[in-house]
Parts: structure tokens; C-alpha cells; sequence
């Protein structure tokens, strides 16, 4: 058990420490938006809200900062005149790859420090671990949108 508490905090450090890449504009929650609409391309703020367990004024804050920013366009629903749109911008993708790119380059590094049989057994248990994490945090429950 204490080796999955520290590969957790050592995971959650690598994601915090991606969005070093980005600067100091761009804040745990903005990013965590930003992978949202980055995962469900043009959406409803509603759907927004939902994917991150969070109320829907808290993502009107949170979009208009980063409409302000540049990352993220609002739209609205071709259907419904009241339903708004969010959809990454250019800048907004670009931003998100290069923090995604970064997390992938470091982790590339530190596993490239394992024996290719233990990265290779690693790998295989951590897959496991996803689908049954999956199986069980995905079904039901709202949000949270990964780091």
C-alpha cells in the first residue's frame, strides 16, 4: 500500500509540476478546465460544470478569465439561444499540448530508469490499476476531470 500512496504523490507532483511549463498565469483549476474542453471539444458550460463537479457559476468565473486569457472561445447552441458554449482557442490547444508534451518527456525520463522487465511489468499492473479504477470512479460519479 505505501508504494501506491507514494507513486500517487509522486504522480501528482509530476502533473503540478507541468504546469511550471505554462508559467505563472495558468492556475491548477484553470488547467484542469482547459483538460476538460481539451477531452470534450465544444461543450455547454453546463457539461463543463458536470465533468469537474463543480456549480456552473463557478465555471462562468473560471471561463471568463480564460476567455480574458485567450485559451478558451464561448459560443453558443445552433438549438437553444440560452445554452453557452466553451471550446479550447488555438492558444488554448497549443497550451495544453505543451504541458501534456512536458509530463510525457519526464516521464519518459524517469522510466527509462527501470529495467525494461520491471518497466514492462509496471506498466502492465498500472494498466490494471486504471481499468479497475475506472471501473469504479467512473460510473456515477461527476467529475473530477484528471490533473
Amino acid at each position: 500500500m505505501r508504494a501506491f500512496h507514494a507513486a500517487g504523490r509522486d504522480l501528482i507532483g509530476i502533473a503540478l509540476r507541468s504546469l511550471d511549463v505554462a508559467g505563472d498565469e495558468l492556475s491548477l483549476p484553470k488547467f484542469r478546465m482547459l483538460l476538460a474542453l481539451n477531452d470534450l471539444g465544444r461543450a455547454p458550460s453546463t457539461r463543463v460544470a458536470h465533468a469537474l463537479a463543480v456549480n456552473a457559476s463557478s465555471v462562468t468565473r473560471l471561463a471568463d478569465r480564460l476567455v480574458h486569457e485567450g485559451y478558451v472561445t464561448r459560443g453558443s447552441d445552433e438549438h437553444s439561444r440560452s445554452v453557452v458554449t466553451l471550446e479550447l482557442s488555438q492558444a488554448g490547444r497549443r497550451l495544453v499540448d505543451r504541458v501534456l508534451a512536458w509530463r510525457h518527456e519526464e516521464l519518459g525520463r524517469l522510466l527509462a530508469g527501470l529495467d525494461p522487465e520491471l518497466r514492462s511489468a509496471t506498466t502492465a499492473g498500472l494498466e490494471q490499476f486504471a481499468e479497475t479504477a475506472a471501473a469504479s470512479y467512473s460510473s456515477g460519479f461527476p467529475g473530477p476531470v484528471a490533473l
